[in-house]
């Protein structure tokens, strides 16, 4: 190679990293990035006491990749190319048929399965509440068919069948339900939550279990689309930025007369069983109640129905709307929930990650009226106690027994 060619890619080089540096110096920096979904790191403030016993280094250095110019457009690009060299991956999540987004799952440690099972038992021996359990698969399971051969991927039915045999709740065959209808849009190609379909397939599978009626599908005549332009979590992580949206829809408006109290601090604000402001922003999942929040309460103001407190992750925000028909007063307490104590005039939750024990559960006097102190501890990660979408339903009755008008 001649002196020419040399220089001439040299030159190359150094204005491409120059044009970088330029921009990346003069470029305002985001908080928020749409497609993945998260918030980006802000420079650090610089101090000599973080630079050598905090975590200046590690925090700028998350910066300098969080703001990189045209970030989006690079993840992209390497997603493209690893589908160039024949690969279905990128972040740990496939490209599979139909455009359907799929991340592996990893099991649990056994001792991180049995800890929290102790922990759920433990709240059943000291409840006279009849308690309700749901794990629930996803389309890592369901769908395993989907995966290239090879793909790590664990077995979410072994882990499931795992914890029921440890559990002195009543169980919910959620599996079961969802999976006689795997041909139908049960969830999102590019989210890890339920379609409300799915939620609606859910939900037949806890009123079997508690001994309710479920509707038929064709009784839910408010049926429809609320967005063909949704994009969830997996998407923004994939890097897959081509693959197409999803369509959103709800079962049923929301009642007359129902009371929605939400508690994002601990101070009681007035909440929503839909936010539709949401549909104008990415998180359009959030729809359901407003995206996370420690607890909710519903009121329906229906006579003769059941309370419910129910300990949850958010894939109980799409299946709300369908238990508010079916309970007269309804409270979900997230499972994420760090060491906060939240009191209302119909329930007293304590939800805590720190906690090692599980309290005793009372009923007030008052008709309906739920009074439960839980205190459960969440040891593993993401969504669930098994690092699958966990449910736990507790459901008193002012008579003392466990009666469905």
């Amino acid at each position: 190679m001649s002196k020419k060619a040399l220089w001439a890619e040299a030159l190359i080089f150094l204005t491409f990293i120059g044009v970088f540096f330029i921009l990346n110096l003069v470029l305002p920096d985001r908080q928020f990035s749409e497609q993945e979904n998260r918030y980006l790191q802000m420079k650090p403030e610089f101090s000599f006491k973080s630079l050598f016993f905090g975590d200046y280094t590690s925090k700028f250095e998350t910066y300098t990749t969080d703001q990189f110019t045209f970030r989006d457009e690079w993840i992209t690009l390497k997603a493209a190319s690893e589908l160039a060299l024949g690969k279905q991956e990128n972040n740990d999540v496939h490209l599979c048929e139909n455009g359907t987004l799929i991340a592996g799952y990893e099991r649990p440690e056994n001792s991180a399965l049995d800890a929290n099972m102790s922990a759920l038992n433990a709240l059943v021996e000291n409840t006279d509440a009849q308690v309700y359990f749901a794990l629930i698969p996803d389309k890592s399971d369901l769908y395993a068919s989907l995966l290239p051969k090879n793909a790590p991927n664990d077995s979410e039915k072994e882990v499931i069948d795992y914890c029921y045999a440890q559990s002195n709740a009543t169980n919910v065959d959620m599996y079961s339900a969802l999976g006689a209808h795997t041909d139908e849009y049960i969830f999102y190609r590019t989210d890890h939550h339920w379609t409300s379909l799915g939620a609606y397939y859910g939900f037949s599978a806890l009123a079997e279990s508690m001994g309710i009626d479920c509707p038929a599908l064709d009784f839910y005549a408010d049926r429809h689309v609320i967005s063909e332009e949704f994009y969830g979590t997996t998407w923004s992580s994939s890097g897959f930025s081509w693959v197409g949206p999803d369509t959103m829809e709800i079962f049923v408006n929301e009642p007359e007369g129902l009371k929605v109290t939400s508690y994002p601090e601990g101070s009681p604000v007035e909440g929503k069983l839909y936010d539709f402001s949401f549909l104008e922003k990415k998180d359009k999942y959030s729809t359901f109640m407003g995206g996370n929040c420690p607890l909710h309460e519903i009121v329906t103001g229906t006579e003769g129905k059941p309370s419910l407190l129910i300990i949850r992750d958010s894939y109980t925000d799409s299946l709300l709307p369908l238990l508010s028909s079916t309970c007269a007063t309804t409270a979900p307490a997230s499972n994420r929930t760090s060491s906060r104590t939240i009191l209302t005039a119909s329930s007293s939750v304590t939800a805590s990650r720190t906690s090692a024990r599980t309290r005793t559960s009372s009923r007030s006097a008052g008709k309906h009226s739920l009074s439960v102190k839980v205190n459960i501890r969440i040891t593993a990660r993401p969504i669930g106690p098994c690092r699958l979408p966990c449910l736990i339903f507790i459901c008193p009755d002012h008579r003392g027994k466990y009666h469905f008008a």
